[in-house]
């Protein structure tokens, strides 16, 4: 059995506690309030402007109960506006607001330099590498 250190699990669980941290800092050096997962679904808003909660909360990996209290913040905050859907009258949808918008691209940019710190001391194969070996360890296990 590997050491402690040496477990994904407890690497990876590291990794996140990094780049949350990061994410953090900066939100708050630029006086923004949001939190990564907050930024995670508005960007799956972005993608798809019209989208339920339904489908935020499945791109984004997250439960319903959970969605719903980042939408509620994201609301009260002036990011996205809810409303009933013309589809289907018992559906809201999710749209960002301008506010949301700007705030959105703002983040966008300040996230991509995130990903420099996250990856720091890693060439551009090794940053790939990982990219690589992430994203098959999620599509491996989906929730």
């Amino acid at each position: 059995m590997a050491e402690f250190h040496d477990m994904p699990g407890h690497l990876v669980r590291r990794a996140h506690q990094v780049a949350t941290a990061l994410f953090h800092d900066h939100m708050t050096r630029e006086g923004i309030d949001i939190t990564p997962f907050q930024f995670a679904a508005m960007s799956a808003i972005k993608l798809q402007p019209g989208l339920d909660q339904a489908t935020v909360a499945a791109w984004t990996a997250c439960d319903r109960a959970t969605i719903g209290g980042v939408v509620d913040r994201l609301v009260e905050k002036g990011y996205v506006a809810r409303s009933v859907s013309e589809k289907d009258r018992r559906a809201r949808v999710l749209n960002l607001t301008d506010s949301g918008r700007a705030t959105l691209e703002q983040v966008e940019t300040i996230a991509r330099s995130i990903q420099d710190e996250i990856t720091m001391g890693l060439d551009v194969e090794e940053k790939e590498t990982l990219v690589r070996l992430l994203k098959r360890v999620s599509e491996n296990h989906p929730k």
